[in-house]
């Protein structure tokens, strides 16, 4: 199978969960690992740091047979961690400052093909040189650009994330994300909001997740489209559950499935990936439904 080049791009990170636990994670890292298990090859470009945390990702990457041309190292900054806290049920996030994925060096960034998708959230552009750095990749890319809104508090401004938006040809938030950067305010009816954010930045499409309640599209043609969460044996954490769908909205774009059916199958990937503890699995076997019955082998 001949795809397209697929770029992701960002943080990052370690999760490190009540119970002691840690998992490899970031939103981009997650992508750039399901796309992987996918067959699609992505370049993920990040910057860890030299210490032990560093060495793991590496380690795990070659381990998973990804492409580490991208990976920087950091002689000042150590490797990102994140504390997880579960509240009610849903993660929330403690990201702490000058990580070694804010400084992505943009003079360290080799040159690939410009075309294909180009895949990156918002955490990694909170610092200037990952920022310089992103914008330089724009700069030679060719292709259509995804971006995966993740507003963390207080790592975000909406003017910054409005311009990101502009960039993109899809983009991809919550319900809580899409309310926060609506101008005016919300209408209180989220087709009518999603066709109004969409026509003003002018994207190509538009993906919202609702958590429980599924998610909605729109396309370039102003169809909508909307799918239910697949029942899931047990809800583990949710954590990652975003990015396992954005990861299957890059699959489909990338081999050109139509909105409905990726919208279906992200959906039906997501449910699964809650069952399991953290963001990203090891375990090939987990994907390998998947692979099968989408007919990525081939």
């Amino acid at each position: 199978m001949t795809n397209q080049p697929i770029t992701v791009f960002g943080e990052v990170l370690f999760d490190h969960f009540p119970d002691g636990s840690c998992v490899l994670g970031g939103a981009p890292f997650n992508v750039a690992w399901h796309l992987q298990a996918f067959a699609q090859a992505p370049r993920f470009i990040s910057r860890v740091g030299r210490d032990p945390l560093g060495d793991a990702i590496e380690a795990a990457m070659r381990e998973w047979n990804m492409d580490v041309s991208g990976l920087q190292r950091d002689n000042e900054h150590p490797t990102g961690s994140v504390q997880v806290m579960i509240d009610d049920g849903e993660p929330c996030y403690a990201i702490l400052p000058a990580q070694a994925y804010d400084f992505i060096a943009a003079d360290d960034l080799a040159e690939a093909h410009g075309g294909g998708l180009l895949y990156h959230g918002t955490l990694a552009v909170r610092h200037e040189v990952s920022r310089q750095a992103l914008a330089a990749l724009k700069a030679r890319h060719r292709g259509r650009i995804f971006l995966d809104v993740n507003l963390r508090e207080p790592w975000w401004r909406k003017d910054e994330v409005l311009r990101l938006v502009d960039d993109a040809d899809w983009v991809k938030l919550n319900h809580h994300e899409l309310a926060a950067l609506q101008s005016p305010s919300p209408s209180g009816d989220i087709g009518a909001d999603m066709h109004a954010f969409q026509a003003s930045h002018n994207l190509e499409g538009l993906i919202v997740t609702r958590g429980d309640r599924g998610a909605l599209a729109v396309d370039a043609a102003g169809g909508q489209v909307d799918v239910a969460p697949a029942p899931a044996l047990q809800v583990v954490d949710t954590v990652g559950a975003g990015d396992a769908f954005a990861a299957v909205l890059l699959l489909g774009l990338n081999l050109g499935w139509d909105v409905e059916l990726t919208l279906e199958r992200a959906q039906s990937f997501a449910s699964a990936l809650v069952g399991r503890r953290g963001a990203t699995v090891r375990e090939s076997g987990f994907y390998q439904p998947f692979v099968a019955s989408w007919a990525l082998n081939r």
